[in-house]
């Protein structure tokens, strides 16, 4: 990605196996199928995977030089999307989006450091399960009365009516089954994950089976968090679901006191790369960090404001203000 010269990896066929989620997870496959190795930032922790005559100096992720060899092994990918997004790409990429922030220095959309951008392999879980829940709930339908009241006209009292909305409460319960298939659970402990949810998504379809060559010349970053952490957070997330889908279908008007139980069936799993270019720059002793889906190309980060370029846009906007107004004398 980092020169002119391409290689074409072999894509191989058929289906990409998933794991069940009960199984111990040393059965699993822990060797990446290439002469590798891993380097730990002894400073921001990040564990990363690169082929073995890569001389990275660096941390990929936050730029330390305090970077030592470890030697461990763990789950291998199934899978993974092959970067769309070129190293060339990306940088232009990144100077369109710069070059739209009006307010952004001056010295940072021409001084920003290109070379820092770094290619990686971000790890996550996908997850597959059939949900089998039961509820219970107050459903509320509403219903209008006639309420009389009184007010003062010319010294009498006089009757009058008006409508008021009164909710009528009934127990319900039931049942809520729904499958969920790729519940996608970043497994990385570096990035940002505001900047990360921001990128997406991914396309998912594109998956192809893991092969050694794709990270060739890329970072490849050691998950941070196991499958099982990772369930729970997507546990979270499908208890969200399952809760707005229980909520629809008592279809009423309001809906409290909700309780749900749910079993996880045949659950599934998967871990995969997401290709990504992260890269960070110093602006005045600070570090702004962007991001671009290597897939997409979606970008986003943060960027600094110049003062000076607030200071010169509001005198201006006083100044033609005041010159309407006195125009307009």
């Amino acid at each position: 990605p980092y020169c002119s010269n391409n290689k074409k990896v072999e894509v191989e066929g058929g289906n990409i196996e998933e794991h069940d989620f009960y199984s111990t997870a040393d059965k699993q496959d822990t060797d990446w199928g290439a002469e590798t190795r891993v380097i730990h930032c002894d400073s921001c922790g990040a564990e990363t995977i690169l082929e073995k005559n890569n001389t990275a100096q660096f941390c990929a992720f936050c730029g330390s030089s305090h970077i030592v060899k470890r030697e461990e092994s763990n789950i291998v990918p199934e899978s993974l999307i092959p970067f769309k997004i070129g190293d060339k790409e990306a940088k232009i990429k990144f100077s369109q989006w710069i070059g739209k922030h009006f307010f952004a220095p001056r010295a940072l959309k021409y001084g920003h450091q290109s070379d820092k951008l770094k290619g990686i392999y971000i790890p996550f879980w996908t997850y597959d399960t059939e949900t089998y829940s039961t509820y219970t709930a107050e459903a509320g339908t509403y219903y209008y009365v006639t309420v009389t009241y009184y007010e003062n006209e010319n010294g009498k009292q006089v009757a009058k009516t008006r409508q008021e909305r009164r909710t009528r409460w009934e127990y319900t319960n039931g049942n809520y089954n729904k499958f969920f298939d790729d519940v996608l659970i970043n497994a990385s402990t570096q990035l940002d994950g505001n900047l990360m949810d921001k990128i997406k998504p991914y396309d998912l379809k594109e998956l192809v089976h893991y092969n050694p060559e794709f990270i060739s010349g890329f970072y490849a970053e050691r998950y941070g968090i196991n499958h099982v952490t990772g369930f729970n957070s997507a546990k979270e997330h499908i208890n969200d679901i399952i809760y707005s889908g229980v909520v629809n279908k008592i279809n009423a008007d309001e809906v409290r006191n909700v309780n749900i139980k749910t079993s996880f069936e045949d659950v599934k799993f998967k871990h995969i790369l997401l290709p990504i270019w992260i890269s960070s720059y110093s602006f005045k002793n600070k570090v702004y960090k962007y991001y671009i889906n290597g897939q997409t190309g979606e970008i986003q980060g943060e960027t600094p404001v110049s003062g000076w370029k607030i200071f010169f846009t509001i005198a201006l906007i006083v100044a033609i203000i005041f010159i309407i107004y006195k125009l307009m004398q």
